[in-house]
């Protein structure tokens, strides 16, 4: 079985892949400005059957320099902290966690507004990560949920309608998925402890190597005077069948 610390894996998958979405968000943005591309209206565009293909798109295209650069270092760290601690559950938290931020965006957003920027993502990956930590009720697990609101606790005031030019709607609809997939996901566990041969039910301690080290009066033995000792518990014990032999044959001859 694996051990916790194999658990946590730090390999070209975990650092991989939020490498790659940083980069991606990146190139989209460089194709726009080199090639003066306006990708804009391929945004979510809420209660239109046009506006569904946002939900696809919406996480590569930003609307300038700061809200590309805002966005990108917390999609690193999350998805970095996603990918380590919770392997088995990230590449499915990451894609259902997409595509369900968005078609909520859609569904609740203003129908004359589109919703573009990797934001709604962002909420997801911070609110599975803080809500699945103190569920799992495991302390690594909860000192990160606890990281994660000391870092990141002031995203909160984002769900809440405002300030202008922000969607409001993408980061609650993120932040209400992440929810739901820490829900839903809340007795996987992602961790599995190391069993010792002591704590399984056919633990035998006269089988155990370890405790063989110890004399009957609870004395640590040496490995160098173990033959030793081995042998004189031997010789005893046969010195001991041969005193029984004699003391039974002798009572059965009293006896007779």
């Amino acid at each position: 079985m694996k051990n916790e610390k194999a658990s946590y894996r730090l390999d070209i998958i975990s650092l991989g892949i939020p490498l790659a979405s940083v980069l991606a968000i990146w190139i989209v943005y460089w194709l726009e400005i080199k090639f003066g591309f306006f990708l804009n209206p391929m945004g979510i565009g809420p209660k239109s059957l046009v506006g569904l293909r946002g939900i696809f798109f919406s996480p590569f295209i930003h609307g300038s320099i700061e809200h590309l650069y805002s966005n990108t270092i917390p999609l690193f760290l999350l998805s970095l902290a996603l990918f380590y601690f919770y392997r088995k559950l990230a590449f499915r938290v990451l894609l259902l966690g997409w595509l369900g931020s968005g078609f909520l965006t859609w569904l609740i957003g203003e129908q004359r507004s589109t919703h573009i920027g990797a934001s709604g993502v962002i909420y997801v990956l911070a609110s599975f990560l803080f809500f699945k930590g103190i569920w799992s009720k495991h302390y690594r697990l909860v000192a990160l949920s606890l990281i994660i609101v000391f870092i990141y606790g002031s995203l909160v005031w984002g769900v809440l309608p405002g300030v202008p030019g922000v969607s409001w709607e993408g980061h609650l609809s993120g932040f209400i998925t992440g929810v739901l997939l820490a829900f839903v996901y809340r007795k996987v566990k992602v961790i599995e402890l190391k069993k010792y041969d002591w704590q399984r039910e056919t633990y035998n301690e006269e089988e155990d190597e370890f405790m063989k080290h110890f004399d009957e009066h609870g004395n640590f033995i040496p490995s160098s005077e173990m033959e030793n000792f081995e042998e004189e518990s031997s010789d005893s014990t046969a010195n001991m069948t041969e005193v029984k032999i004699v003391y039974e044959l002798k009572e059965n001859k009293e006896n007779d």
